[in-house]
């Protein structure tokens, strides 16, 4: 295979992302980065790897940054990154760069790609307008993307402006060996009927059913897949996630995420 690109998708905007660039650069296989990790697999030898992930906590999700090795033992040719965020990339693409050469490998060119969020407890995606908005805008910039990695060009990866650099990397850095223990505002209310999707959708295999009800095991990644696919919004999060709307990408299914 000539072309993999491997993603890290919570509410489906990175699985949109990956099936839309590889659509428009053909000849592409997509893989799963945490089914990757948790059957052991390796990269397939490809001449060009792509990483397609969201950006938690203006940085690197843990298991992304836990497959860097892989990546770097597969030795592409030309490797590049698509970071899906809400409007704020930061450090993400720089960071990501640095551990790939700390690994033997590099990053040859890194995009932020702006979609609507899916962290419901700042309020969540933003109105249907805007929503379709940041899709036509992601769906032209996937298409410059795409020719780019065609003529497998070398570019800076792109990145926030200094102050937030400097200011939401350190909000990252204290953050982020405290992430697996934020599941701890995760409950699920009475309109659970334990149907279990929350445990098959999560991607860091965090939630059990041991007496049917969701239990978090503080390996939580703030994907808040659990939350925004539960059928009955069941799973709430603190105090407000009630009153607010779900978000998933519209194009993606249930199907998808669990792959039956």
């Amino acid at each position: 295979m000539a072309h993999v690109i491997c993603y890290y998708t919570g509410t489906g905007n990175s699985l949109w992302a990956a099936r839309t660039l590889a659509s428009a650069v053909g000849g592409t296989d997509l893989a799963s980065i945490p089914a990757s990790r948790k059957e052991n697999k390796t990269i397939p030898q490809s001449s060009t790897v792509g990483l397609v992930f969201p950006v938690h906590i203006w940085g690197l999700p843990r298991t992304v940054r836990n497959f860097l090795g892989t990546v770097a033992e597969s030795k592409p040719e030309y490797c590049y990154a698509v970071a899906v965020n809400a409007g704020q990339v930061s450090n993400t693409l720089v960071q990501l760069r640095r551990e790939l050469r700390e690994k033997g490998s590099d990053l040859s060119s890194g995009f932020a790609l702006v979609m609507p969020s899916n962290y419901i407890p700042w309020g969540g995606p933003g109105s249907k307008e805007k929503q379709e908005a940041r899709f036509a805008a992601a769906r032209s910039k996937l298409s410059a993307i795409a020719e780019t990695i065609r003529k497998k060009e070398v570019r800076p990866v792109e990145k926030g402006p200094l102050w937030q650099r400097v200011l939401f990397t350190g909000i990252y850095d204290m953050s982020y060996p405290r992430v697996p223990e934020m599941d701890k505002s995760f409950r699920a209310d009475e309109k659970c009927n334990q149907c279990g999707i929350c445990v098959r959708v999560c991607p860091a295999d965090n939630i059990t059913l041991p007496d049917g009800k969701p239990v978090w095991n503080r390996r939580c990644e703030q994907c808040f897949a659990c939350l925004q696919w539960c059928p009955r919004e069941a799973i709430q999060y603190g105090k407000k996630t009630p009153g607010y709307e779900r978000y998933r990408h519209p194009e993606v299914t249930l199907k998808d995420m669990i792959g039956d």
